[in-house]
């Protein structure tokens, strides 16, 4: 018999019952079929791609069914929590515009943080000790040790369970005494009596039926009364939080599963609705051999930050993530994707590899679609935060950086696609900058060297070419001139005559334009030559070929 006095005195005399906050957070007003969803990030870490993943269909299933999506914070794990993770949350989110209908500091459900809702959950745990289905442990980790060394020798299942829950049926009096010496203890709930090799089942929203040994282990649904605040477990604090939120649907990892037998007595405990799951699968990294789920630990793609610091452009990603979610999804246009809700039941049950090489493609086909000015403010958004000298660069020379960016995109059938992410702009764009240029350093230039021509060679020619340079319109007028003196200076019109009688030439025609090339990007791959000269402008393409002349 269940000590109610004994139960009380271990609370706050104020505390409500679990009716004031059944009446605090009443059922949700939707339409029939709605779906009230969830994302709970930890502050343990930071975000995971599949984070992202996740929210997105939280937030797509709940939109599409008239329901509410809102972001709950679990941070009961105080002890590990990491500094500027919530931080790294509001920006993760706001980069990839997966907003919610509730959060932190929005929405009557509140408060969104498990830290803050300390009462709530005390409520729902004195309630369960009242009516005896939860009980105070005193173990140590000493015994909690021997008990798994011993349960491991005997070859049984570890765990707090049975004969091995050791304050599962202690006395009242040895508790009392326990008490009276301010031992800490746990509070455990009581699985049913008949748990013990039975088994359980649901139905998953994905999955389908699922079947699973019920759950045995008396699981710690408070932490030790020597903390403050007193806060629960994840197991307990999603029981309780989902239920008073009014969440119907929860969708998360697949490693999940295995938890659900004790999920499932948590809510019949609590005489809770229960509610639907949805295991997704996780996002996969192909290895040799084989495949495993992308780790924060051991892949630097695996952080929401490694896509904004790169500047990955949010659309493509979500466009590529949408794929992996729902194939159908994947052949639409990026624009008709991001429209369409991804849907449940499309959802597989493996985990969809996740190929860098792939979004990179997506991204550049992605960016080829949008206008000069679209992609200069997205770079220049972009640098402020992760590349600060380019931003007043951008700001200085804004008129050139849009030349820069139609060579061979504007008005042409197949733009060009170097720009993947925004950090390729400076690699790819920065050389039409004189601020970020850097010449070629006379004649014996290392990024000459491989072109084999003589330095006095060069220098001759260059000169040659600066004293009568013509900055003409027609791409063939203008590459005649380079052709003319070319010939002039003995450079083969072809690889093949150059090849024929190589002791004949200093070079073929191939090698000078290179050489002129080099000169005015600092490369010799770079967009069509003609179109970069006229970008840059007569001054600063002479400023540059006689770099090669000093």
């Amino acid at each position: 018999m269940v000590d109610r006095a004994a139960v009380d005195g271990l609370f706050p005399a104020d505390l409500p019952e679990p009716g004031h906050w059944e009446e605090r957070y009443p059922a949700r007003e939707l339409p029939e079929g709605a779906k009230v969803t969830r994302f709970g990030p930890s502050p343990t870490g930071f975000v995971h791609i599949g984070g992202i993943y996740a929210a997105m269909i939280d937030r797509d299933v709940a939109t599409d069914s008239g329901g509410v999506y809102l972001l709950r914070v679990e941070d009961t794990d105080q002890a590990r929590e990491v500094e500027g993770a919530l931080e790294q949350f509001d920006r993760a989110f706001g980069y990839f515009r997966i907003s919610s209908d509730e959060h932190r500091g929005h929405g009557a459900y509140g408060p969104y943080l498990q830290s803050e809702r300390e009462h709530i959950y005390l409520t729902y745990v004195r309630h369960l000790l009242r009516q005896g289905k939860a009980y105070l442990c005193f173990a140590t980790k000493d015994e909690l040790a021997d008990i798994t060394s011993r349960q491991q020798a005997s070859k049984v299942p570890t765990g707090y369970y049975g004969k091995w829950a050791i304050w599962r049926d202690a006395d009242p009096s040895a508790v009392a005494e326990k008490l009276a010496e301010g031992t800490p203890y746990v509070v455990r709930f009581r699985a049913p009596d008949d748990a013990d090799g039975q088994r359980t089942s649901f139905v998953d929203a994905i999955r389908g039926r699922l079947e699973h040994e019920a759950n045995r282990n008396d699981a710690v649904i408070l932490k030790s009364s020597d903390q403050s605040p007193r806060l629960p477990t994840y197991h307990f604090a999603h029981a309780v939080d989902d239920h008073l939120m009014r969440v119907n649907l929860v969708i998360r990892a697949d490693e999940w599963i295995s938890s659900v037998p004790l999920h499932q007595q948590l809510f019949a405990a609590l005489e809770f609705e229960p509610i639907t799951y949805a295991h997704i699968a996780p996002l996969m990294k192909q290895i040799p051999g084989g495949k495993r789920k992308l780790s924060k630990r051991k892949d630097p793609e695996a952080g929401v930050d490694f896509y904004i610091g790169a500047g990955y452009p949010a659309d493509a990603v979500l466009y590529y993530l949408r794929g992996l979610a729902n194939g159908r999804l994947a052949e639409l246009p990026l624009a008709e994707a991001l429209a369409t809700p991804i849907d449940l039941s499309l959802c597989g049950v493996a985990g969809p590899l996740v190929d860098l090489v792939k979004l990179e493609d997506i991204s550049a086909d992605h960016i080829a679609t949008l206008s000069g000015q679209q992609i200069l403010d997205a770079v220049r958004a972009w640098a402020v935060e992760y590349d600060a000298e380019l931003v007043p660069v951008l700001d200085n020379e804004k008129d050139l950086a849009l030349r820069a960016l139609a060579v061979e995109r504007d008005g042409v059938e197949n733009p060009r696609k170097d720009l993947r992410k925004w950090s390729d702009f400076r690699p790819a764009y920065g050389f039409f900058f004189p601020e970020l240029f850097v010449p070629v350093d006379g004649p014996g230039d290392e990024r000459l060297v491989p072109l084999g021509v003589a330095a006095e060679v060069v220098t001759a020619f260059a000169a040659d070419l600066v004293a009568n340079y013509e900055h003409l319109d027609d791409p063939q007028e203008w590459f005649d001139q380079i052709r003319t003196l070319a010939g002039k200076h003995r450079f083969a019109p072809n690889a093949k005559e150059y090849k024929k009688d190589p002791d004949a030439y200093v070079g073929s025609i191939r090698e000078a334009s290179q050489l002129v090339r080099v000169a005015i990007t600092g490369a010799t791959r770079s967009p069509d030559l003609h179109a970069t000269a006229q970008a840059l402008g007569a001054p600063e393409v002479l400023r540059r070929l006689r770099a090669l002349t000093s």
